[in-house]
């Protein structure tokens, strides 16, 4: 009787899935071991238990291996990034093309009104969706640009706003300082007032002084030929005596 098939689907009792990982494990290191040396392969296998354990193989170094799948990894990330864009802008240009194609019609039919009578009840209504889709990309693309040419006149005028509030500073910073120059000049011009007053009111004192001075001298001659004339004057009645 053969192997029974074993339901791949996690182990549930603990032991069993232990003796499980611990064969398969095994197995696995031991196939990657062989299919390097066999092959002359590059091998790296890692594996984490569910417990947390680290168990790894490499043929050569595991650093050398994970280096290279970054590099293969990016690669091949470059070449799908690559194709993508590729495929991006075959589409673009296929709906710019059916696009032109469209205009081209409508451009043509609005032109010639006398085509229209040709053109079964099918067809005119597809020339109406296709009018009415150019007319919505129209709409579209004026509101962008209308919302672009709003964003920039907003940022112009925050701009220009900034601007105001610097020269606003400045200007308030000028007036500051006009106005501490001037209280300066103010303070000098009373030092010198004052100076000046104390000057002249110490002039007036000396010239008083000197003026007394003088005439004193001045008096003291006269009252001495005052007294000279009293004596000759008394000498003179006691001669007569």
């Amino acid at each position: 009787m053969g192997r029974g098939k074993i339901a791949i689907k996690r182990i549930d009792n603990s032991t069993s899935r232990q003796v499980t990982f611990s064969k398969r494990r095994n197995g696995l290191l031991k196939k990657a071991k062989e299919l390097a040396i066999l092959c002359d392969a590059e091998v790296g296998v890692i594996i984490f238990s569910s417990t947390g354990r680290l168990y790894d193989f490499s043929s050569s170094s595991m650093k050398s291996v994970i280096e290279r799948y970054r590099d293969a990894k990016c690669d091949t990330n470059s070449e799908m990034n690559s194709a993508s864009e590729i495929k991006f802008w075959q589409n673009e240009a296929a709906i710019l093309k059916r696009q032109l194609h469209n205009l081209q019609e409508n451009h043509r039919y609005a032109n010639d009104g006398e085509e229209l009578s040709g053109l079964s009840v099918e067809d005119l209504q597809k020339l109406e969706n296709q009018l009415e889709m150019s007319l919505r990309d129209v709409r579209m693309k004026k509101e962008q640009l209308l919302i672009e040419e709003i964003k920039e006149l907003n940022r112009e005028g925050n701009l220009v706003h900034q601007e105001n509030l610097d020269l606003h500073k400045k200007v308030s910073l000028m007036h500051q300082q006009n106005m501490e120059l001037h209280k300066k000049v103010s303070e000098v011009e009373g030092v010198k007032s004052a100076n000046k007053t104390s000057l002249l009111t110490n002039g007036l004192d000396i010239g008083g002084n000197s003026s007394e001075h003088v005439h004193l001298q001045l008096s003291q001659p006269q009252q001495h030929d005052e007294t000279r004339s009293k004596a000759i004057q008394l000498s003179y009645f006691s001669f007569i005596a």
